[in-house]
């Protein structure tokens, strides 16, 4: 889908929580290499620090990324592209790819009041074990929910 469909009709408010996915261009597994899978795990890290969105829970995957997350600032696109902006400069900067990192535009979903956050939450972190990549989410280094610090249990 070209990059202006997706932005029509789109609205995005401060504090609202969204489920966003985004691709890599053409769907290159940009993200199997550890390095550039780190910087954009980093970034995501710095944009909750940053103040542009509270990290809900998020995942990178070989070609996309998921993020669900509670937007802090009032544009969501200006808060990925944030992401995006950053992480390419990061990774070109390294030369681990040429060309293009991120494919334009990206969906997103705003979350209503009556959804479950946790099991949206616990879809984004079992994507890799979906994805057949990894059997438990012990094995996948890129992926966080902000409750970390309580006892998880990933099933597919």
């Amino acid at each position: 889908m070209p990059h202006e469909r997706l932005q029509r009709g789109r609205w995005s408010e401060s504090s609202r929580i969204y489920l966003v996915t985004t691709a890599t261009f053409e769907r290159r597994p940009v993200f199997r290499d550890f390095a550039a899978a780190s910087m954009v795990a980093h970034e995501i890290c710095a944009g909750d620090v940053a103040g542009h969105w509270r990290g809900i829970a998020w995942v990178v995957m070989p070609d996309h990324v998921h993020l669900l997350l509670e937007l802090r600032e009032a544009s969501l696109p200006r808060a990925v592209g944030w992401l995006k902006g950053r992480t390419s400069r990061l990774i070109r900067r390294r030369c681990l790819v040429p060309g293009p990192v991120w494919q334009g535009g990206f969906h997103d979903h705003a979350v209503r009041r009556e959804e479950d956050i946790r099991a949206l939450a616990r879809y984004v972190c079992v994507n890799p074990i979906r994805a057949g990549i990894v059997t438990t989410l012990r094995d996948y280094p890129f992926w966080n929910a902000c409750w970390m610090g309580e006892p998880r249990q990933a099933e597919a």
